[in-house]
């Protein structure tokens, strides 16, 4: 009971900001790509409440960004970015981690060493100089950040399920499946991978908390979503220059980003506990 109370709150944000992305078209108050440069830099509405800016309404809730698009319509159509590149993502390298920690578990010798191989390769390699390497010379897009990111993102999948795997190859209900004539992929699909659904599902909500910041990173540095993209991260860049300025315009696409990396990694936790107490 305690680890179901533990992700309620995760979940219902979670729950909250997908619902947000998915409406985003049907709720967002304007378009978030058209740019009115007579209001540029509308502060949020708060500001009339508390600082009595005349310019602050609710026609802009959450203000404008320098060129007059409105802040709140590209911070939800930001959240479907961010949500598509930490599924594919997490996705991915969940699914990449797991056929070769499986397969190495599993059939052991010359599998197992040519996926330590690869695995200590990956380890070896600093994710984001790789990832900004790979994106400057193939570009920026959305595809191409969930393949690169999915391509990087295995390996934590790849340890558990090796060592999982080298456990439950060994267990009566393996050996009774082999004893009867089954398949080594009937066995993989039918035995060891049911086992292996809550670790595998831990390590794919920490990808996807993972693969949402390194997106955002990749935005800031201006080499991931190429403007006039609404990424959280490229919400960022363009407001770095008004920092001293305008503190909100950087202050509200961080809170979302924190907000869902959070909600992401206390997810994980809860799921990791009630695994633990299984």
């Amino acid at each position: 009971m305690r680890a179901r109370r533990a992700v309620i709150l995760p979940a219902l944000l979670l729950a909250a900001i997908v619902l947000a992305a998915i409406l985003a078209p049907w709720i967002s108050p304007h378009d978030p790509y058209t740019q009115h440069l007579a209001e540029r830099r509308i502060p949020p509405v708060w500001h009339a409440w508390f600082w009595g800016d005349s310019r602050a309404g609710w026609v802009h809730p959450l203000g404008t960004d320098k060129v007059g698009r409105d802040y709140l319509s590209r911070l939800l159509f930001g959240a479907r970015i961010s949500l598509i590149v930490g599924v594919g993502v997490a996705s991915a390298s969940t699914a990449i981690g797991a056929a070769i920690g499986v397969a190495a578990g599993y059939w052991g010798g010359r599998v197992d060493m040519v996926a330590s191989f690869l695995i200590q390769a990956r380890l070896a390699m600093p994710v984001i100089l790789v990832a900004l390497a790979a994106v400057t010379a193939i570009g920026g897009s959305l595809t191409t950040m969930v393949v690169i990111l999915g391509l990087l993102l295995w390996d934590r999948a790849a340890v558990m399920t090796r060592g999982a795997s080298q456990q439950l190859r060994t267990r009566d209900f393996v050996l009774a499946a082999r004893a009867v004539g089954c398949s080594d992929l009937r066995i993989i699909v039918t035995g060891i991978l049911p086992n292996l659904r809550a670790g595998l599902a831990v390590i794919a909500t920490i990808e996807l908390g993972n693969a949402v910041l390194l997106e955002a990173a990749l935005s800031f540095l201006g080499l991931g979503i190429r403007p006039p993209e609404p990424s959280w991260g490229l919400m960022l860049a363009e407001a770095k220059e008004d920092i001293f300025f305008a503190p909100w315009a950087i202050a509200i696409p961080g809170a979302a980003l924190f907000l869902l990396v959070l909600a992401a990694s206390l997810l994980s936790n809860a799921l990791q506990e009630a695994s633990n107490r299984q």
